[in-house]
């Protein structure tokens, strides 16, 4: 029997009872529906996380102090002073590393008042290279300068928010702030300038904090040493000239930051842009399949119900299938019109699940999951093509048994059937 005939003779037959062929295909509809949205929404979610990393600059390492050891423990990374400016100053000025920008950072938390107002940010002590280095740039005003480094001038650039917070809609650059760390007398700072809005991610948002002079921090607000009495910084931001010397420039680094700090086994950890992508890709990728394999549950429990309806049309069908049987059809073509029949009613269902997939996908696309970043659901080819070949494969799998069963009846069993 040609194929597209069994498909009319399908069509006719759902048509014939079009209330029970619907609810049929509701299960796929949900199912199909379903893991398009979650895959969707799992692509969505990586592709903004890894767009959150790649705003940090290009082409970035992240030189961050070792774990502080007590007892055997080791604590977490970050809690062991050893890094200080001068090894920031050391990469810079190494002239045989492929090292293009270095800025350090000192982060602290703190509170800040203006006229009534305050705040709980943090606060960064860095130098004038951090804006390009982790491509953060102010949107009006001026960042911090080298004079203001030489000099420890107490100057503040805010983030977006901190300024919400306390100016509202007015223009704070020229204004006056006060800032107090961990409870010490508060330290007035001159407003310069407001930092360009970037919204959240995953390691805090960077509209959340004011960035002043690390020389002003260190000797003003907060100063934490080494053992050897060398003022400490938080992390050491490195940007490589290119990306294909990003190894080699944690080498030699390595290399370097051993040799100034007299030890044989790193009391710091050096990671890349790179190291934060594959990691997020990861656990994003973990998500989604998590997301798809939920949703996926749902196709199979529309195949069970495609099975369980066409078991019951082949017994509707039984005096039909003696006839044709009795006329001269093969046991393959009875077999092929089931199956087909089958297949039909999933494909069918699939079709309408991904316009119900990509319509709940444009729904959430620009939900505020906070931090003032929005979701944006991605549909992809991969994913619909997906869909339907998993709808497809369902039909099939779940229409041989219903199709055999018919195809195996005796025809005269079949014509005595009342």
């Amino acid at each position: 029997m040609n194929v597209l005939v069994s498909v009319r003779i399908a069509l006719r037959a759902l048509s014939a009872n079009k209330l029970r062929a619907a609810l049929t295909m509701l299960g796929m509809i949900i199912g199909v529906g379903a893991v398009i949205a979650m895959v969707s929404i799992g692509k969505g979610a990586q592709l903004a996380v890894t767009a959150q990393i790649q705003s940090m600059g290009t082409n970035l390492l992240f030189i961050r102090p070792g774990a502080q050891r007590e007892g055997g423990v080791a604590s977490q990374q970050g809690s062991r002073p050893t890094l200080t400016y001068d090894d920031a100053i050391a990469i810079a000025e190494a002239s045989d590393l492929p090292v293009a920008l270095v800025a350090p950072e000192f982060t602290t938390f703190a509170q800040i008042l203006s006229r009534g107002s305050n705040v709980n940010t943090r606060v960064t002590g860095t130098t004038p290279e951090y804006e390009d280095v982790r491509n953060f740039h102010v949107a009006t005003g001026e960042f911090v300068s080298r004079q203001s480094l030489d000099a420890r001038s107490l100057v503040a650039v805010l983030g977006a928010n901190v300024v919400a917070n306390l100016f509202g809609d007015e223009d704070p650059v020229g204004q006056t702030i006060k800032v107090s760390v961990q409870g010490r007398p508060g330290v007035n700072f001159r407003v310069i300038g407001v930092m360009e809005s970037k919204g959240g991610s995953g390691f805090g948002s960077q509209d959340d904090q004011i960035i002043v002079p690390i020389t002003t921090m260190q000797q003003r607000l907060l100063a934490q040493r080494t053992a050897r009495g060398a003022p400490n910084v938080s992390t050491v931001n490195v940007q490589v000239t290119r990306e294909e010397l990003m190894d080699e420039a944690a080498a030699r680094i390595g290399d370097l930051l051993r040799q100034r700090h007299r030890v044989s086994e790193d009391d710091f950890t050096i990671q890349s842009q790179a190291d934060f992508l594959k990691l997020a890709g990861q656990v994003t990728g973990i998500m989604t399949l998590l997301l798809g394999s939920i949703a996926g549950i749902s196709l199979v429990v529309g195949g069970i119900g495609i099975m369980n309806i066409m078991l019951v049309s082949v017994t509707e069908r039984t005096r039909e299938i003696g006839i044709r049987k009795a006329v001269g059809a093969r046991r393959r073509d009875i077999l092929m019109q089931f199956l087909i029949e089958a297949v039909v009613v999933s494909v069918v269902g699939g079709g309408v699940g991904i316009v119900l997939g990509f319509g709940l996908s444009q729904l959430v696309s620009g939900i505020d999951v906070g931090g003032g970043s929005k979701l944006t659901a991605v549909v992809t080819a991969d994913a619909v093509l997906l869909a339907v070949g998993v709808s497809a494969a369902i039909g099939v799998f779940f229409g041989i048994y219903p199709a055999v069963r018919a195809a195996r009846l005796s025809p005269i069993d079949a014509l005595r059937y009342e």
